[in-house]
């Protein structure tokens, strides 16, 4: 599913963590130190899987990779998770444009490598750490991905030595009932829209907005959601989705931020002089 082109540059702000050493494909092993006074020696076997060796204990593992069709691998040294030392990390090509990633964190304690790995709470895309980069200037990893003709983005974070989905996104399915409701500024370079949820690190969602599914919201901002105007004469607006009844409703021309989406039902953010915001649900299927 789910390397980047042109697109994922727009999308992804800050400065990319620095690669310590980099292998060229077919030009030897990996040598770096994960720790002071370790040193690795890593290297692509024919089957894809690392050999690596850790000295001065002389002790070897032998680790998957992440090969492409022709199991090859390029291997580099990179501080993913902002500790000051590199992780061992595999890349390779998977199909025309995805990119599988293999993430390995040195354990002082045992002395080995452990493999890095996220808790999503189900709520990732891509389902791996693919596409993966690195932030220093906000400490998260964003991963990337592409299914048929969507370009899908989990961000991570880490929580003590726990990396978690921080942020993510579900892309919409309403079709064009959305547009008989609310219309927004669209730009040409604008993908479809998509729900951005923020994660605490048990998985609860902290905020959420609807924004461009392919326009990735800065992590060290807080999420806004795209403005809308109202189009029908009334527009009723609910407590909760499911809800039957209400007095409530918006007017034509109305200025609203879009904000959530649950079966159907799209949570609005209405600000008045009086009252200051105030949140409702509206059924897009009705």
């Amino acid at each position: 599913m789910k390397p980047r082109d042109v697109l994922l540059g727009v999308m992804l702000a800050g400065v990319l963590v620095p690669v310590a050493q980099a292998q060229d494909e077919g030009q030897g092993p990996l040598r770096f130190s994960p720790a002071a006074g370790v040193q690795v020696t890593a290297e692509v076997q024919e089957d894809g899987m690392l050999a690596v060796l850790l000295q001065p204990a002389g002790k070897r593992q032998h680790l998957p990779g992440a090969p492409d069709a022709d199991g090859n691998s390029r291997l580099s040294a990179e501080d993913l998770d902002f500790d000051g030392h590199p992780e061992l990390v595999a890349r390779a090509a998977v199909g025309m444009v995805n990119e599988a990633v293999a993430v390995y964190r040195f354990d002082v304690g045992s002395g080995e490598f452990r493999a890095l790995k996220a808790v999503t709470h189900g709520h990732d895309q891509c389902g791996e750490l693919m596409g993966l980069t690195a932030d220093a200037a906000t400490r998260t990893l964003t991963a990337s991905c592409r299914s048929g003709p969507m370009w899908y983005t989990d961000v991570y974070r880490f929580n003590g030595p726990q990396l978690y989905l921080y942020r993510g996104e579900n892309v919409l399915m309403l079709g064009d009932t959305l547009n008989q409701a609310l219309r927004w500024e669209e730009t040409g370079n604008q993908g479809p829209l998509a729900v951005w949820r923020t994660y605490d690190p048990a998985g609860k969602v902290l905020e959420s907005a609807i924004g461009d599914g392919l326009g990735a919201p800065a992590s060290s901002a807080p999420l806004r959601g795209l403005d809308a105007t109202v189009v029908p004469a009334r527009l009723f607006l609910f407590d909760r989705p499911g809800a039957s009844s209400t007095k409530r409703y918006l007017v034509q021309g109305d200025q609203v931020e879009m904000l959530d989406e649950q079966d159907g039902w799209v949570k609005l953010r209405y600000r008045t002089p009086k009252q200051g915001a105030i949140e409702g649900w509206i059924n897009v299927n009705d």
